[in-house]
């Protein structure tokens, strides 16, 4: 059966399909000002339920193919040290990291997320909302619109995302947990400001804010200036996340190191586009 948006996205209260429309405008305003101001806001219920039913079954069908790992990174999501760095270096502050995910090119053809990442009324949305255009849906072939699984005792540690923007649904929530946890804006293009990252990992929690997502949410992230992570997941429901990403250059991949470390797989198109990035930030 053909696929239909409005089995996916709750139209009536967002009517992401007529941007002209005034209801969706306002909304757009308000996340936009969030954006701005937050570098994130949440749109609640944008899913249908029996869309998220369909997006957990589908992963559940696949849960074998998710790769897990328990290896320690750093903010950067990096596992090795640079002993040339001092000692109390961001880059060398290295935390527990236990998540995993079922990689995008592990999708069938016909799954429900594949479908809402590929039109183009959500990108036009998105794009809307961020007051930039154009964006561009990521060509990581592994990474574009993966599901994060946190399992019991699963924890995210602090990290920068690889693209700009990413999108966050809540497919199911845990028992008790699993609380995304970032700091709004703490590196800018060409600015690491590791003072300000260490401050953050030695416990620093003054730039601290919490969001404690529901299913259904959907939550617009500028994850690669932000740095976030997701508490610790307690209890024996599992977290599921959709993590669809978006970027400026259509070109970029994630790093070969970055790939083998997160998605447990490296493909040659990863190898081709290893290049430094323009914003002289650090993967």
């Amino acid at each position: 059966m053909k696929k239909n948006l409005s089995n996916v996205v709750n139209l009536n209260k967002y009517p992401i399909g007529d941007l002209d429309s005034p209801k969706i405008k306002r909304i757009i305003e308000s996340c936009r000002t969030e954006l701005e101001r937050d570098s994130c806001s949440v749109i609640p219920n944008f899913i249908l339920p029996n869309s998220l039913d369909v997006m957990r079954k589908e992963l559940e069908q696949q849960l074998d193919e998710v790769y897990m790992s328990k290896e320690s990174v750093n903010a950067y999501l990096y596992s090795k040290d640079d002993p040339t760095l001092p000692k109390d270096h961001p880059k060398r502050i290295f935390m527990k990291r236990f998540n995993g995910y079922l990689n995008s090119d592990c999708f069938l053809e016909n799954s429900e997320i594949k479908f809402l990442y590929k039109s183009e009324e959500l990108l036009k949305f998105i794009s809307a909302c961020l007051g930039i255009s154009p964006i561009y849906r990521w060509a990581d072939p592994l990474a574009c619109h993966a599901y994060n699984v946190m399992e019991t005792d699963g924890i995210l540690p602090w990290h920068f995302d690889s693209c700009e923007f990413t999108l966050s649904l809540m497919i199911q929530k845990p028992e008790k947990g699993g609380i995304f946890e970032y700091c709004p804006n703490i590196r800018v293009p060409g600015h690491e400001k590791f003072n300000d990252v260490k401050k953050v990992l030695d416990g620093d929690r003054s730039r601290v804010r919490q969001l404690d997502l529901n299913p259904g949410d959907l939550q617009m992230f500028k994850g690669r200036f932000t740095l976030h992570r997701v508490t610790k997941i307690i209890g024996q429901t599992s977290r599921y996340m959709c993590i669809p990403a978006y970027v400026l250059d259509p070109w970029r991949v994630n790093t070969p190191e970055h790939s083998k470390a997160i998605y447990g797989r490296v493909l040659p198109i990863h190898f081709e586009r290893n290049k430094i990035r323009s914003d002289g930030l650090t993967d």
